[in-house]
């Protein structure tokens, strides 16, 4: 009978396989255990980039402030040429 001498290699390469998908299966949970962990690291610098700007954006001076400070500044410029300084 064929079948007997074939069964002990039909179970190792059964065995084989069973221990490919096993390492495949390891492969992809520590991808993705890695993506979520860069993931996670991603959403956080994007916090503090965001917290970074809206912290920015209250500092700022106003763009029209600044075009007042700057008219006056050459308005007094102006003066003291005018008055031959």
């Amino acid at each position: 009978m064929t079948a007997d001498p074939e069964h002990p290699v039909v179970q190792g390469e059964l065995a084989e396989l069973r221990r490919r998908l096993d390492v495949a299966h390891a492969r992809v949970e520590g991808g993705l255990a890695l993506l979520s962990h860069r993931a996670e690291q991603t959403a956080k610098e994007v916090d503090d980039l965001s917290a970074r700007i809206v912290a920015m954006e209250h500092t700022r001076w106003p763009l029209p402030a600044v075009a007042a400070i700057a008219a006056v500044g050459a308005l007094a410029v102006a003066v003291w040429q005018a008055l031959g300084h």
